[in-house]
Formats: C-alpha cells, sequence, structure tokens
C-alpha cells in the first residue's frame, strides 16, 4: 500500500501526477501523530525500510473528492504500510499490528471525525511458500475480525487488493483467498492486468493512479444507502 511507483534503483523519480497532487481537503497523519497536508510520498516517514514511491493513497482521496463534488469536508488519510511483510506479522499482538491501532486511535483523538474504512494492499511476500499461501484466507479474515474489534468497528468497511504480481510461485493461491474472503462488508478491487514496474512486481506510477480510483468507487459503493 506504501508505494513503489517511478521507483527505480532505490530512487523515486519525484514525477507526482495531477490526480496526486496536495489539496488542502487531503491530509496526512503523520509519524508524529499530527495532521498535515498530505503529499507525495505518503508513506515518508512512515514506512521506512524502503525508498517510497507513489501509491493508491492519494489518487484514492482525489478521485473520491472529485466524485463526490467535494461534499466530504476533510480526508483524512492514516498511512500504516510497511513494505514486504507477511500477513502474519499483521495478526493481532504483533509490533506492526499494535502500531496500526495506536495511529488509528490517535487519529480520531487528534481530529475527531470517524474511520470510514480500512484500505488493504499487501500479500506479495506471502506467494513465496506454500505454507504461507494456504494459511492467507485464514490469517486475513482473523486480522480484520480482531482489528473490527479493536477499533470497535463490527461493521467496518475493508477494501482490498487482489494482487497483481507476486513474489513467487502461489500467486494464485493467495489471490483466491483476496477474491473469497467469507466476511461481511469486505470488498475486493483486483489489480492483475495493471502496469508494473520493470522489476514486475511493483504498480507503475499509472497503475496505482487507476487504482486509487477503482478503491473510490468500491469506497463510495459500499457506504450506506
Amino acid at each position: 500500500m506504501s508505494g513503489q511507483g517511478g521507483v527505480m534503483k532505490n530512487k523515486w523519480d519525484g514525477i507526482v501526477p495531477p490526480e496526486c497532487s496536495p489539496n488542502p481537503k487531503i491530509l496526512k497523519f503523520n509519524a508524529g501523530l499530527e495532521w498535515e497536508e498530505a503529499k507525495e510520498p505518503l508513506h515518508d516517514g512512515i514506512d521506512v525500510t524502503i525508498t517510497n514511491g507513489i501509491g493508491p493513497g492519494m489518487p484514492f482521496a482525489s478521485s473520491l473528492l472529485k466524485k463526490t463534488n467535494s461534499s466530504f469536508c476533510v480526508v483524512g488519510l492514516v498511512p500504516c504500510a510497511v513494505t514486504g511483510t507477511k500477513i502474519i506479522e499483521w495478526q493481532k499482538g504483533t509490533n506492526l499490528y499494535n502500531e496500526l491501532v495506536i495511529r488509528a486511535e490517535a487519529a480520531l483523538l487528534e481530529g475527531g471525525g470517524t474511520i470510514e474504512a480500512l484500505l488493504w494492499y499487501q500479500g506479495e511476500s506471502d506467494t513465496v511458500r506454500l505454507t504461507d499461501a494456504n494459511a492467507y484466507k485464514a490469517r486475513l479474515q482473523q486480522f480484520i475480525t480482531d482489528l473490527r474489534g479493536d477499533l470497535k468497528l463490527p461493521d467496518l468497511l475493508v477494501i482490498q487488493v487482489a494482487l497483481a504480481s507476486g513474489a513467487r510461485y502461489y500467486l494464485e493461491i493467495v489471490r483466491e483467498a483476496q477474491l473469497n474472503t467469507d466476511l461481511p462488508n469486505v470488498k475486493c478491487v483486483d489489480a492483475k492486468g495493471l502496469p508494473l514496474e520493470p522489476d514486475n512486481l511493483h504498480l507503475s506510477t499509472p497503475a496505482q493512479v487507476i487504482l486509487g480510483d477503482m478503491l473510490s468507487d468500491a469506497f463510495l459503493s459500499g457506504l450506506p444507502s
């Protein structure tokens, strides 16, 4: 979810598409647990393990404002992604899970508002070993169930992305789990077929923009009528 669009040899090209431009109505909850105007790369200061590039977060927010004629006062993004992690590293009690909950709760205390959805794009690392791929569905569902419980949001909308690519051989097992989650109010956006960077793993910048637009469609379709 942090995004590698425009990153080549650990260097970001600095190209920001119009759909990812800063907007006073799009805020980011930063690493210091404070709200600020969002800009690319969205995960700078959050995912410190890599060089961040363009991800789907900013184009999601921009598309959402455009499609709703800016009826949202503010779209607050709370980036929490860490690249290259397995779903087991996000299970309840892990550092990543705890940090996600802390940031989500702190975002509400600092700015009010409500948590409307979780956007979840993860899983390439779970395609390497058969045991991880086979366990993915159960682990993903447990993660969602635990998170909803800890945030006291039992009906939280979760929009996940079915992988466009995988690190190794078991991509289709993980994709099958993502496309067929047995939980209510979980939507899946399929990234398969979107253009990749030359590493054949990460989505390109144009693909991230398209994905952001797809996520906004899924979000709006998941709102109560």
